[in-house]
Parts: structure tokens; sequence; C-alpha cells
């Protein structure tokens, strides 16, 4: 065992960087009969830790990241196994970031970042967060960025997708469509399998968990603080669950609920869309003279499926493109933000009422981000067994949410390449501890919906869940600040004091401009 007297890791310390998951909670009488199994290292165990000292006794090699970047921002890269009950077979490169608090007097540790996805590149997050952090926090931390496994500068996944295959991340059902969705959901699936064969089995996320711990080691820390956002919430849930005691001061911002993962992760978005929905065609209907969509709610409701009944017919033309009624369904996500909405389908109202004019050219597709969607796939249906294989299930399942959450039931259920995944490679993890950590949300969130951040703060039992009443948008700390919600996060990562219950916090009205955005595309490639 490592000494834990001291901050830094003394030097030969051996780590099992596999990661132990904390046992759920006990009542006190039975805690040490039921800890004392964890706490004997089976020969299995026993026989992987040493090989793994090659890892977390590394000497990273820093250098400045990049000539157009500050020379305190440096970047270096680390192995990690592939597979870490084979620690001497296939090793992979994690890029691997920092800036350094010149405040050594103050210094706690390290803070690392994760911005989401899964398959969202985190090495430039000490750059972009430097500038967000009070100087209170950024003079404790030395701020850590990387790339999870297969993203980026670390060793990537290419799965040898065409820009057809990539870029809809999910599709509505249709009776006549569905075997071209089959289709497409077995291609994606056999293409990442062929092109990566088998490490696609290796990235996930208790393996991202394992490369955070093979960080901490190498930088020769006891313990690491983190900051995760939306996917990166259940990333950081994870390693709290393997790695208890190695978990310091933890913010998790925009929650994945870890028992709704991943399918219902998927699902969910209909469900929140619904009451989003509800909300929008009311707030709506009040401002009847200045978005002339109905002045009852329900007239408000009636505008918009009216027009998604036009689009089916006859797709509506708005700056250069043509979208039918499942493209505006599809753009679910706006309703989560009221003005937003009814900003966005009053201009889909107006086009449609317009004459036929002429479409332009379609806009070039931006090259598919191999590393980005091969990773997004391998972690969704890699982590966990709970994807039904049979495609005639997710027929059923698509019908029948249509039918409950009419905006986007039929999406969230239908067929996706999980089906045709393959095995896992262990079983999915199980949150349940009562590691200290802070979650935030907002209550209008369209990607993580405020359910998701009441199911992580019930899984971990020793978080506290602060709550931006009113909050719109996906991101509460970077992407939407709250005042009233960043100023806790930045007392406990200051002080490592949680609040003593669950708060709320008032959302602030937005600038008008904030909502002067385009269409944009209707599904985001990167879902979390």
């Amino acid at each position: 065992m490592c000494p834990t007297v001291d901050r830094k890791v003394p030097s030969g310390c051996s780590h099992d960087v596999r990661g132990q998951d904390a046992s759920p909670p006990l009542l006190a009488i039975s805690v040490m009969v039921s800890l004392a199994p964890a706490l004997t290292a089976t020969p299995a165990a026993a026989a992987v830790a040493p090989a793994l000292d090659r890892y977390s006794g590394q000497k990273p090699t820093w250098k400045r990241c990049a000539a157009d970047t500050p020379a305190s921002f440096q970047c270096a890269t680390v192995k990690v196994p592939l597979d870490y009950e084979r620690p001497s077979g296939k090793q992979i490169g994690i890029a691997i970031s920092r800036i350094r608090t010149s405040v050594t007097d103050q210094r706690r540790g390290v803070l690392l970042f994760n911005p989401g996805g899964p398959g969202g590149s985190g090495l430039k997050d000490p750059l972009v967060m430097r500038d967000s952090l009070p100087r209170k926090v950024e003079d404790r931390f030395d701020l850590i960025g990387f790339d999870p496994r297969g993203v980026g500068r670390s060793t990537p996944v290419n799965c040898g997708l065409t820009a057809d295959e990539a870029m809809r991340f999910m599709r509505p059902y249709k009776p006549e469509t569905f075997g071209t969705d089959v289709a497409w959901a077995r291609s994606v699936a056999g293409k990442c399998r062929a092109n990566e064969g088998g490490s696609i089995r290796h990235i996930t996320t208790r393996n991202t968990a394992r490369d955070m711990d093979v960080i901490r080691a190498v930088l020769g820390e006891r313990k690491i603080s983190y900051l995760g956002v939306s996917y990166g919430t259940y990333l950081g849930a994870v390693y709290t669950q393997m790695f208890p005691q190695r978990s310091d001061r933890f913010v998790l911002d925009s929650a994945i609920d870890p028992k709704r993962v991943w399918r219902g992760m998927f699902q969910v978005w209909a469900e929140g869309a619904e009451p989003a929905f509800t909300n929008w065609s009311r707030w709506t209907a009040r401002r009847a003279s200045t978005y002339g969509l109905g002045n009852t709610p329900a007239k408000v409701r009636q505008t918009f499926w009216d027009l998604v009944a036009q689009a089916d017919r006859q797709p509506v033309e708005m700056a250069g493109q043509l979208f039918s009624g499942d493209d505006i369904r599809a753009h679910r996500h706006v309703f989560f933000d009221v003005r937003q909405a009814a900003e966005t389908v009053r201009n889909f109202h107006r086009a449609a009422s317009r004459v036929s004019a002429p479409v332009s050219e379609p806009a070039p597709v931006d090259p598919v981000d191999q590393a980005s969607i091969g990773t997004t796939w391998s972690v969704a249906c890699g982590d966990t067994g709970n994807w039904p294989k049979d495609p005639e299930q997710y027929r059923r399942d698509a019908i029948r949410d249509k039918a409950r959450y009419p905006l986007f039931g039929d999406f969230a259920s239908n067929i996706l390449p999980c089906a045709f995944w393959g095995k896992n490679a262990e079983p999915a993890t199980t949150i349940d501890n009562n590691v200290g950590a802070l979650i935030l949300q907002n209550e209008w969130d369209s990607q993580t919906p405020l359910a998701a951040g009441t199911g992580l703060r019930r899984a971990l039992k020793g978080s506290k869940l602060v709550t931006v009443r009113g909050g719109a948008g996906h991101g509460v700390y970077h992407g939407f600040p709250n005042a009233c919600a960043t100023a806790v996060a930045d007392d406990y990562l200051a002080t490592g004091r949680l609040p003593a219950k669950d708060l709320s916090c008032q959302s602030a009205p937005r600038s008008k401009d904030a909502y002067r955005t385009p269409p944009g595309p209707a599904l985001p490639r990167l879902p979390f």
C-alpha cells in the first residue's frame, strides 16, 4: 500500500490503477465484515499490480503545446495499457496538458478537466478554463487537460465511416425506412470492428477512469480534483466509484444519470422534451402579439404540429436548406429555451408561409471527425450490455415512444449501432458511494435534463446538488454561467467545503442577442 501522509507519491510505490469499485453504503455493524474481502488482493490482482508500475513511474517530457500558445501551457504524452487486464500487452498514448500554479505555498494538487462527449477533446481545457477560474481556485491547482483514449492527440479511433454514415446520429422511425436504418446501424458497428479490431472493446469509460488514475500517479499526486461537464459527469462518477480514496474535490456540471446509461440517456431526451414543449407553449401564448403563433397554449401547439405536417408534405426552405417535418422535430433541444424556441418556430412558420423560393446549393459537409464519432459509439455501446440485440425491439419501442413523447420519442428509441456492437469487455459500473461531490444542474437543460441531475445526486450519496431554477442551456459553470451556482462551486474548489444541503439558485435574464442564432444542425454529433 502507498503511504497517504503526504500528497506526493513516494518513488517506487506500487499503484493498482485498475481500480477497486467502492463498496455500497453499509450498516456500521457490518462494515468490517463486508470490507474484509476487498482488502485482500486476489492472486490475479497481485500478478497485475507489479506490471502496472511501469506506467505510474513514467517521467513525461513536457513541451510547449504549440507555437501560438503560452509557454506555460505544456503538453506531454503518457503510455497506458490498452487492456488493463493485460498491462504487458499493447500500449496506447494519452495526450495530457498542464498550466502550473505559480503560488506554490497555496498549492493543493491538480484539477483535471473533461468537456464531455463522449469523444470530446480536453487537451486545451487548462487554457480555456484559466480565464474562467477565480484566483482563489487557480492558485491552488495545477490545471490538467487530456484527450481521452481514442480522441484527438491520444491514440485515435478510426471507424472509416463515410460522411453520410456519421452525419446523422439519430434517425426518426418510419416503417418505410426502418430497413435502411437497420442497415446503417449494422454498417457503422461492422466498420468500427473491422477498422479497430479488438481494440474497440477497450474504449470505455472505466478504462478512461483508469487512465485518469495513471495521470494522477505520473504527476505524483495522492488524489485528484476534477471538473467534468456533461458526459464528463459520468466519467467523474465512475472514477469516484473505482478510486474513492483518490477522489478529492469533484464538480460535476450538467449530469448524466448513471442508472440510465446508455440507452436510457438517449431516451431521456424525449422524456425531457415534452415538459419543455409544454412550458414553451404556455410562455409563447402569453406573447402572441410578438410571435403570432397562437394566443393559447393549445393553439401554439397546434401551429407547431401543423407546421410539421406541412413540412412533411413539402420541405420548408430556410437559409438555403430544406427542412422536413422530421428535421423540425429534431430541433427538440431549442424548446428548453423558450425564447430561442419561439424565435426558431416563428422563423420556420414564416418560411413555410412564403411562396417557394429557389434553394441555394447545400453547404459542403464538414470532414468526418473519425476519432470523436468512433469514440462516441465505442463508449455508448461498449460501456453497458443493456442494448437490445433484436431490431424488432427497437421498432416496437420507437412506435411506443412516438405515442408517449410525440416530439422526439421515435428518434430516441430507434435503432442505433449499439444493437450490433458485440460483447462488452467488462460489466457496466454501478455508481453507489459516499464520495463528496458538487453537482450543478440547469432546470431546462436539453442534453442532460433535470431528472438526470437528481439521478446522479441519488447515486452519489455524499454529493450536494445546486439547481438553477429557470436556467436554460447545457453547462452551468462555463457554458451558461450562473453567478449563484458558480460562487458555490468556486468556494468548494477553493476550500473543500460542500454546502450543508442541496441548494437552488435563480437564473438571471439573458440578453436578447443570445437568441439570434441560425437553426443550425438538428442533432449534435457529440450528444453529451
